[in-house]
């Protein structure tokens, strides 16, 4: 069975465990399937953490770790000299920076000030801004595994009101300013 993993990797309170789920409920409206799935002991704000997400157009039965996605999200830019993951041959890395960043373990590599939108966008909880929307708006411009309007409706089914609206904005400005290196 064809799957298609994907590794958030981020800092604890940067969104990374709700960005799997998201992207999960996305798909699942286009038809797919998905699982999403946290992989952090007693870490706290700031500390790193994982989440994956693991998609497929039929039921996801494997519950093992991803150690090759095929896209491996980078929520902080400072968390990038310490990669352990590789990604798989022919997919991507998509980093939250203002500029293009230096990754070796990729052939592409996209990247979105995800940190200015969430601030833009008054998305800060704590001091933190809370990139995981804005992230995921990128990720949605480059790869067509999802639509942004499924994204949208999946940002709007967890979040009501305004704060479902901000967050639905952010994950567009990221579609709309999403770079690449090719």
């Amino acid at each position: 069975m064809q799957y298609h993993e994907v590794c958030f990797f981020a800092r604890g309170g940067q969104g990374a465990v709700v960005a799997a789920r998201l992207l999960v409920h996305a798909v699942s409206l286009e038809g797919l399937w998905g699982q999403a799935f946290p992989l952090f002991g007693g870490e706290r704000r700031g500390a790193p953490v994982y989440s994956f997400a693991r998609i497929s157009d039929k039921p996801v039965r494997v519950r093992s770790q991803i150690r090759e996605p095929d896209a491996l999200i980078v929520f902080d830019r400072a968390l990038l000299s310490a990669l352990t993951f590789k990604v798989k041959k022919g997919g991507f890395v998509l980093a939250n920076s203002p500029s293009k960043p230096s990754v070796e373990s990729a052939d592409r590599v996209y990247w979105v000030d995800a940190t200015a939108i969430a601030k833009r966008n008054g998305l800060v909880v704590a001091g933190w801004p809370v990139v995981n929307t804005a992230m995921l708006g990128a990720l949605t411009k480059v790869w067509s595994l999802v639509s942004l309007s499924s994204l949208k409706r999946s940002i709007l089914d967890a979040w009501t009101g305004k704060l479902g609206e901000v967050n639905a904005k952010a994950a567009e400005e990221a579609y709309n300013e999403v770079m690449t290196g090719e």
